[in-house]
C-alpha cells in the first residue's frame, strides 16, 4: 500500500510545484472541452427550443433518433472524425488530424446530440406554456425562442454543464483524433490512461485529483446559481 501513499504525495508535489507539463495538460483539456461545449451550445440551444415547441411530421421518429444519438459511444465519433480528417478523407488537405482543432471537432460532435436532446426535451415539456404567453404578448418565433431561453436559463445551464462534463471526461474520441502527443494533444483523460498503463501513478493521481476538483467546482457553482443548498 506504500506505493499508493507515495503516489498521492508525489501528486500533491506536482500540483503545488506548478509542474509545467501537468498544467499544460490541464489547460488544453479545459480549452478543448470548453470550446466544443460553447460551439455546440450556441447552435443547439436555439434549434432544440424551436424543434421542441414546433409540431412537425415525423416528430416521434426524430425524438427516438435524437435520444439514441445522445448516448453514442465516443470511440465511434472519434473514428468518424479521424476518417474524415485523414489524408485520404475529404478534409485531409487541411492537416487537422492529431491537432487540438481535431479534438475540438470530435468533442463538438460528441456533445451536440446531448445538448440538442436535453434542450429539445426541456422545450417540449415546458416550452408550450411559454410559447402561449409569448403569442399572447404578440411575440414572433424569434422572440419566443429568446423568451424561452430566458425562462429556462437555469435548466439550460445545467444541460450545458452536463455536456461539458461528458466532454472533459471522455477518452476515446480525443485519443483517436489527437493521438495523445506529448506537449501537443495530451489531455487529462488520455494522460491518466497512459500513465496508468505505464505504472506512473503520481501524475495519474494528480490529474485525477484535478478532474475531481473541476467537477466539484462546476457543480457547486451550478447549485449555488440555482439557489440550492
Amino acid at each position: 500500500m506504500d506505493y499508493i501513499y507515495d503516489g498521492f504525495k508525489e501528486a500533491i508535489k506536482l500540483l503545488l510545484g506548478f509542474d509545467k507539463e501537468v498544467y499544460g495538460i490541464i489547460y488544453l483539456s479545459l480549452f478543448v472541452s470548453t470550446t466544443a461545449t460553447i460551439i455546440s451550445s450556441l447552435i443547439c440551444i436555439p434549434v432544440g427550443i424551436y424543434l421542441g415547441i414546433k409540431e412537425f411530421k415525423g416528430k416521434k421518429a426524430f425524438s427516438r433518433t435524437l435520444y439514441t444519438f445522445m448516448s453514442i459511444p465516443s470511440v465511434i465519433v472519434g473514428l468518424v472524425v479521424a476518417i474524415i480528417l485523414s489524408r485520404r478523407g475529404p478534409f485531409g488537405r487541411f492537416d487537422l488530424l492529431y491537432t487540438p482543432k481535431a479534438m475540438i471537432i470530435a468533442q463538438t460532435l460528441l456533445v451536440t446530440p446531448l445538448i440538442l436532446g436535453l434542450t429539445y426535451s426541456l422545450s417540449k415539456s415546458r416550452g408550450k406554456e411559454i410559447e402561449k404567453i409569448g403569442i399572447t404578448l404578440g411575440a414572433n418565433k424569434r422572440d419566443i425562442i429568446i423568451l424561452t431561453i430566458k425562462e429556462l436559463k437555469v435548466d439550460l445551464i445545467v444541460n450545458i454543464v452536463t455536456a461539458f462534463s461528458r466532454a472533459i471526461s471522455e477518452v476515446g474520441a480525443v485519443m483517436i483524433v489527437g493521438g495523445n502527443i506529448k506537449n501537443r494533444t495530451r489531455v487529462i483523460t488520455t494522460t491518466i490512461s497512459m500513465m496508468n498503463s505505464m505504472g506512473d501513478y503520481p501524475m495519474a493521481i494528480a490529474l485525477g485529483i484535478v478532474l475531481l476538483l473541476i467537477s466539484f467546482i462546476i457543480n457547486s457553482a451550478i447549485y449555488s446559481y440555482g439557489g440550492e443548498d
